[in-house]
């Protein structure tokens, strides 16, 4: 076959590895080529999925020519070979095994690369039969993008992989533009929506952290959204038939099977539009395979509390600054047993709630189980044999699953029996109470046909066979004894065959060309060629010595010989497919028990966590109160415990005084290291445990509930931006100030000290009178401008509060006790000191203080570097106040003196040899 191609459709189509003829012109616009009917095969099949990696099938391996190959070559570390020509230069190839395939495409996916998957749709014998040269039938089977993963090995078990479509209004002119939000997960079926405006939008997507996001062309070119897209890892711009509002409605009916979608409750036009996106994208990437997914849930965004992207980074909850998730708050209160329990556990960090009623309910249950050890650990060892179900579910609606997922199903049933037997008898907090009742609903009609019906050793995939347990069905017995123990079968029917003849010379052999045969010495061939016995026995051959017969029995047990192996496996996969649909007609009650298993193991672990780490239960109301006594930071406290020492706690009191409408604003002073930011950090992670419905590391707390929390600790320059660090500190200062309402919480540490020191002050200062006057905020403020100490007296509501240090012998010890009071200094040259600075720096920087300190702060540095004498670098040893003592006396002239001048000169000396002296 010949197709004429140009050169410009070369990107988009690739070699093939048996064959590739090439026929140029000369013209260099145009090629004929010459392609073997796979080639052609091939080139169709890229052509419709130009943006992906092809992942083509044969045999053993997934096949990549060309650009793909090149790529995959390069990603993956895999050799790059070459077969064939086309258009003059050679073909590049690489292949991946078959079964190795989900380790290579989770490093593709990680690298940003979407892959489709093409597979053999028919048997190569049934392509056999159109003829010798014809191709075996393939087609993309699935499209693999990093939002829509579902194989384990491809999922952190731990952490939800989201998809999420976000669908931009049209607002009026001078109106803020609304998004619509719709998020699932395939790999567990939950899918929810919601309604934001552009600020919250950046936090939403900071506090789902999606694997991928789908956004229309005309949103992802938005110039004023452009940098932030490119900010994010994965993100996908579709045509505007996925967010086509005219079919929103219609796309969701379909998918779900329903006349209308009213019965999911009120969705607004924007949701409704996210969500059909959402559902589009599903099915084009899956190719028609239909995932289990929940109806989506309207979530309203208000009801949980606001941390924008900076504050989440700032304080490490789910990843380090670094990256990793080890030293994260996550990973210190992590003492989940199941991966569904830690996936739940993960949401509920970074969706604290709003509701008291809500919060205090999970608190209930926490209590419930951490006061009784019994009941604590019974629950906790039985969790630790669950699986994960939710998974296992997605994987059997989609054709993925494999014997190991319906064990998941039988011994997540059997769970859910067990607990509901630790539960039973027992009046239950109201969230323990709800998880009971979706372990009492579960199916144990199908938990003793999957107990039945499963082996003990089970396979990773079906198609390996041999997980139906022997004696569950005749048939499949029969196959796998005909498959087994073929040798048994015919030697019992030619013992048969030599009783009824009475020839014991009678033998059943095989060859190649006749298959299963009887041969007897040819004296007695007469035998079975004369009648009763030619009725039975058909001659096939004579040889010498020997007659060869076959029988119709002995026909059929061949062909049964022969097909026993494929007809045990054809049946254990009806088997599978049997208990698969019956699984999924009790989908429903199935997902309520994964949800229930996972609560009780998120509230089994946090009472684990409360028992073990010492942790109370906070008191949480609507009042502005932010009370802490004894509060630990909860990531340090552990750090330091491994070390060998302890953590110093603290108090914080940032409740409202009596008859004031805003909370206190402590305005915390202190050198460096002294601990300031660890005290601002705990704080604020207290805040956030809390209103999650944990347990906290304090003494005692009161929290007054919490609607958004901000945290400017520390900074760098986002150069992909054009932003310094004092530009990023700006920024994110201005959002705080923008967006924070008197129930927030602002924990802010050294505004303005990447500017120039009087810049600086004066923005720290004009901050903190805003906070105090306009936001009304809880707020934690700490600085090394102790200037702003002096507002105490004017600021009603500001308390001034500094970490207590100790000097010794020229050396700063840190005590880390947050104290009432006012830091005398920053104590910075001693830091300076601990951290290695040369002495003779130190030297000189005492100096120029001591001049600073004594001098006019509004005169000019010039003047001061006027009088001081040079730093000698010559002599880093020198101590410089031995060097003004020097001069000192050498511009003394005694005859000169007045006895009142003689004095106080004598006195100065004397100053200045105790300051030597102390340096």
């Amino acid at each position: 076959m010949k197709a004429a191609l140009t050169s410009a459709s070369v990107t988009i189509m690739h070699g093939e590895k048996k064959g590739l003829e090439v026929e140029a012109d000369g013209s260099g616009a145009d090629v004929t080529v010459r392609v073997t009917p796979m080639m052609e095969q091939y080139i169709e099949i890229k052509a419709a999925h130009p943006d992906y990696l092809l992942f083509y099938r044969m045999g053993d391996f997934y096949e990549l020519f060309f650009d793909d190959a090149e790529t995959a070559s390069r990603a993956l570390g895999i050799v790059l070979t070459k077969r064939g020509k086309h258009l003059g230069r050679d073909i590049p190839m690489c292949g991946v095994p078959v079964e190795k395939a989900d380790e290579y495409l989770h490093r593709l996916i990680a690298l940003g690369h979407r892959v489709a998957v093409c597979e053999q749709i028919e048997d190569p014998a049934e392509a056999k039969k159109r003829g010798s040269k014809s191709v075996v039938k393939r087609d993309v089977v699935r499209l693999v993008t990093p939002g829509t993963l579902t194989e384990d090995t491809l999922l952190e078990a731990k952490r939800n992989n989201w998809l999420m479509a976000i669908a931009r209004g049209r607002p009026a002119s001078d109106a803020e533009p609304i998004f619509g939000l719709a998020w699932l997960d395939i790999s567990t079926g939950e899918f929810r929506v919601a309604e934001t405006d552009r600020i919250r939008l950046f936090a939403e997507i900071a506090r789902l952290e999606p694997g991928e996001i789908v956004i229309a062309d005309s949103t992802h070119d938005d110039p004023e959204l452009r940098a932030f897209w490119r900010s994010l890892p994965a993100v996908t711009s579709v045509t505007k038939d996925f967010f086509d509002s005219a079919t929103a409605e219609r796309r969701l009916s379909s998918f779900f099977r329903v006349a209308t979608i009213d019965s999911f409750g009120f969705f607004s036009r924007q949701e409704m539009n996210a969500a059909a996106a959402a559902v589009t994208y599903v099915e084009r990437t899956q190719l028609g395979s239909k995932p289990n997914l929940s109806p989506p849930s309207r979530e309203a965004v208000n009801s949980t509390l606001m941390i924008d992207a900076a504050t989440r980074a700032n304080l490490e909850l789910m990843h380090t600054l670094s990256g990793g998730s080890e030293g994260s708050l996550l990973f210190i209160i992590d003492r989940t047993n199941t991966a569904a329990g830690a996936r739940l556990l993960g949401r509920r960090l970074a969706s604290p709630l709003l509701d008291p009623s809500t919060i205090n309910a999970r608190l209930d249950a926490v209590r419930f189980i951490a006061d009784d050890s019994t009941k604590r650990n019974d629950l906790r060892n039985v969790l630790s044999t669950v699986p994960d179900l939710s998974r296992s579910l997605a994987r059997i609606s989609l054709g993925r699953a494999g014997p190991r997922d319906l064990a998941a199903v039988r011994d997540s049933l059997a769970a859910g029996y067990k607990i509901a037997k630790i539960f039973s008898g027992k009046e239950l907090p109201r969230e323990l109470s709800e998880a009971a009742i979706a372990l009492a609903a579960t199916n144990s009609t199908l938990h003793v046909k999957l107990s039945l019906m499963l082996s003990d050793e089970l396979a990773g995939f079906k198609r390996e066979g041999g997980f139906v347990r022997a004696g569950f069905d005749k048939n499949l017995d029969a196959a796998r004894e005909l498959r087994d123990e073929s040798r048994k079968i015919v030697a019992s029917l030619q013992t048969r065959y030599a009783d009824e003849t009475e020839l014991r010379a009678l033998k059943i052999k095989h060859n190649n060309v006749l298959g299963y045969f009887v041969e007897v010495p040819s004296q007695h061939g007469e035998k079975l060629a004369t009648p009763p016995w030619r009725e039975i026995f058909v001659h096939r051959q004579s040889l010498a010595g020997v007659m060869r017969f076959s029988s119709t029995e002995l026909g059929e047990l061949e062909s049964k010989i022969a097909s026993a192996a494929d007809r045990a496996l054809t049946i254990e996969l009806e088997i599978f497919d049997r208990l698969s649909n019956e699984i999924m007609s009790a989908a429903e009650s199935l997902e309520a028990l994964a949800a229930a298993l996972a609560c009780i193991d998120v509230t089994s672990a946090l009472a684990e966590l409360a028992v073990a780490e010492n942790w109370v239960r906070p008191k949480i109301d609507d009042s502005l109160n932010f009370l802490v006594e004894a509060g630990r930071h909860p990531v340090v406290e552990v750090s330091l415990r491994r070390d060998g020492g302890p953590f110093v706690a603290n108090n914080c009191d940032l409740c409202a005084p009596e008859g004031e409408t805003g909370g206190r604003i402590w305005l915390v002073t202190g050198p460096n290291m002294a601990g300031k930011s660890t005290f601002l950090r705990q704080n604020a992670l207290i805040a956030i445990l809390a209103q999650m419905g944990s347990f906290v590391p304090a003494k005692r707390a009161e929290i007054g509930v919490i609607d958004r929390l901000f945290s400017r600790v520390g900074a760098a320059d986002d150069l992909a931006r054009g932003r310094s660090t004092f530009m990023v500190e700006m920024v994110e200062t201005a959002a705080i100030l923008n967006q924070a309402t008197a129930r927030s919480l602002v924990i802010l540490d050294e505004i303005g000290r990447g500017t120039a020191t009087f810049d600086g002050l004066s923005i720290a200062w004009a901050t903190l009178e805003h906070l105090h006057g306009v936001n009304k905020s809880r707020v934690l403020f700490a600085t090394h401008f102790h200037e702003l100490t002096a507002l105490g007296a004017k600021l009603n509501r500001m308390v001034n509060a500094t970490v207590r240090v100790k000097e010794w012998e020229g050396d700063v010890v840190f005590l880390h006790e947050v104290a009432p009071g006012v830091a005398d200094r920053s104590y910075g040259i001693q830091v300076a000191k601990l951290a290695g600075l040369p002495p003779s720096v130190i030297e000189r920087a005492k100096i120029v203080l001591k001049e600073l300190e004594a001098s006019d702060r509004s005169a000019p540095a010039r003047k001061l570097a006027e009088d001081l004498p040079l730093f000698s670098a010559a002599r880093p040893e020198t101590k410089f106040q031995k060097n003004i003592l020097e001069e000192a006396l050498d511009a003394v002239d005694p005859d000169a003196l007045a006895p009142r001048e003689a004095l106080e000169l004598l006195y100065k000396l004397k100053t200045l040899r105790k300051q030597e002296k102390k340096g």
